[in-house]
């Protein structure tokens, strides 16, 4: 069965977004040519699940001229009605009915890409398979919290740790 992974950048204090939604600080110390993981990772999925702030902060922010994902199939989570378009699919489906029926079908695994709420359902309903977190070196004091309160525990083994340009990388499975 596909597993469902959580690939996301944290700042040390736990948001992924600013005060303001903003991601500006989203890059180690600019000091090295490594990339870190992305290149490899994206070679592992072929499915992305995201919400609209995240789909719409990607679109007129980080790279308006093309949608940087063409390659895998995009789910974009909404309740705005919006026509498909190039591998991208409108849904209004939860989150975690969604990533339940994609991970019964074929293929790679599944990028659960953010943001945070959608991430917060997906953990809470224990669907997230493996955590790959990169922690940024700054701390925000406030913003968007990946992880909010939970009604329950989930416990993870640490699997590897990556470091690149002042950036670690935490892979965590579930324990089962």
């Amino acid at each position: 069965m596909r597993k469902a992974v959580l690939y996301i950048a944290m700042s040390l204090d736990g948001y992924i977004a600013d005060k303001n939604g903003g991601v500006g600080w989203l890059s180690g110390h600019g000091t090295e040519e490594n990339s870190g993981s992305y290149e490899s990772f994206a070679e592992s999925v072929d499915t992305i699940i995201m919400g609209w702030n995240t789909y719409e902060q990607i679109v007129t922010e980080l790279s308006p001229e093309s949608w940087v994902y063409e390659d895998m199939q995009s789910y974009i989570v909404t309740h705005r009605k919006q026509a498909a378009k190039d591998g991208i699919l409108f849904t209004d489906e939860s989150p975690v009915s969604l990533i339940e029926r994609l991970k019964q079908r074929e293929g790679k695994d599944i990028w659960v890409c953010g943001g945070a709420n959608l991430a917060q359902q997906a953990v809470a309903a224990g669907l997230i398979d493996v955590y790959r977190i990169s922690v940024i070196p700054a701390i925000l004091g406030g913003g968007v919290r990946l992880f909010g309160e939970t009604e329950q525990e989930h416990l993870l083994r640490l699997k590897d740790v990556q470091t690149y340009d002042g950036i670690a990388e935490l892979i965590y499975e579930k324990r089962e």
